[in-house]
């Protein structure tokens, strides 16, 4: 394996600090790992505009390139195209399901992102979908607290964004 690939791969684990059971790579905030000449380009995307989380993702990178010795190199905060859920993988949203969260379960073109709460979210401990909206927002501007009628379980939902 090359040293590109050594860097992608370690990169590629690290953790995101708000929802630790998924890696910058699976939420896609990871966008690219290049080289050019002899510097490393890391392209990071925010999940929404001011994202607190990106200041930490910048200095898990540095420190994982410390770890590597690299000294060359540069990351760079992409904001076009916009971060959105759809970029999600099944496996992360199975990842979000298993750790309490309620994944997103519509595309971006469902613009009830922008409009209100989806309809039905289901529960992520029961699977119903019996349940009602608390808070449009919950720990984080991309979550919004929910609770099922069913097992009567308080949840976050990971918004459509």
């Amino acid at each position: 394996m090359n040293d590109l690939e050594n860097i992608k791969n370690a990169l590629s684990v690290i953790p995101d600090p708000e929802i630790p059971v998924l890696t910058i790579k699976e939420l896609g905030v990871l966008r690219q790992v290049k080289k050019e000449a002899d510097t490393i380009i890391i392209t990071i995307t925010p999940t929404y505009s001011g994202c607190p989380a990106m200041d930490r993702f910048q200095t898990d990178i540095k420190k994982e390139m410390a770890t590597l010795n690299v000294k060359k190199y540069k990351i760079i905060t992409q904001y076009d195209p916009a971060w959105t859920t759809d970029w999600l993988s099944l496996a992360a949203k199975k990842k979000l399901k298993k750790y309490g969260i309620a994944p997103p379960e519509h595309k971006t073109t469902d613009k009830n992102a922008i409009l209100g709460a989806p309809k039905k979210v289901t529960c992520p401990r029961c699977d119903s979908k019996e349940t009602n909206l608390v808070s449009p927002f919950s720990s984080t501007a991309c979550k919004a607290m929910y609770a099922c009628k069913e097992c009567y379980e308080p949840f976050e939902y990971f918004k459509c964004l």
